[in-house]
């Protein structure tokens, strides 16, 4: 007997969808150059996804919608980056100073954008991220970022265990593969996340309330 296609066998078990924030904010993991420069161990070749996160904040900034960068930063020799550090040898790209740890030139923060630093995959672990969200009074995020598979899935699944409309940008995330980049989507969309294209992300950006 065939085995069932894949979107058969989730059909009626993780094919729920969620309603799109009203008070989004957009939240850009780790667009840093340790994802952008080929001379990096990192380098993941996502120039095109870094360009949809450049429209994103462009038309969150023009609509008065906040806007949230994420960094990683370690003590020299990952003295506060634990398991993680030691697993993944490339995160010393991220020890202070590194220019790998750097925001890209087209995509800087700007006076009134909040930047989260982090040790972690997620964005909301051992960061006032959720605080500086409900301060704010954000129901979702949008999100996109560096790398799909990784800090982007952490952070969508941490968003929904926290309360937030996790709405992860597909043309604004990206991955070293593109296997990786396409499995994780489907599995956040099943199962935690509205996966949406860049198109409806500016529609709900569009229609915020401010």
């Amino acid at each position: 007997m065939d085995e069932p296609a894949l979107t058969d066998n989730y059909r009626g078990a993780f094919d729920g969808h969620l309603p799109p924030p009203r008070r989004p904010a957009v939240l850009i993991v780790d667009v840093v150059m340790a994802y952008l420069d080929p001379a990096s161990p990192l380098y993941a070749g996502v120039e095109q996804a870094l360009a949809s996160c450049v429209r994103l904040v462009r038309a969150s900034r023009a609509g008065g919608v906040p806007v949230i960068f994420t960094n990683v930063e370690y003590e020299p020799g990952g003295k506060d980056g634990g398991v993680f550090y030691r697993k993944v040898p490339a995160l010393k790209a991220f020890d202070r100073g590194s220019p790998l740890g750097k925001f890209p030139p087209s995509l800087q923060p700007q006076d009134g954008d909040a930047v989260i630093t982090k040790q972690y995959a997620s964005a909301f672990f051992g960061t006032p991220l959720a605080a500086v969200l409900r301060e704010r009074h954000i129901d979702g995020l949008l999100i996109g970022g560096f790398s799909t598979s990784g800090c982007v899935r952490a952070t969508a699944l941490d968003a929904c265990q926290n309360g937030f409309l996790p709405f992860v940008v597909s043309d604004a995330c990206g991955d070293r593969h593109p296997d990786p980049h396409q499995a994780n989507l489907f599995d956040l969309q099943a199962k935690y996340a509205e996966v949406i294209g860049e198109a409806a992300a500016l529609e709900i950006i569009a229609g915020a309330q401010v």
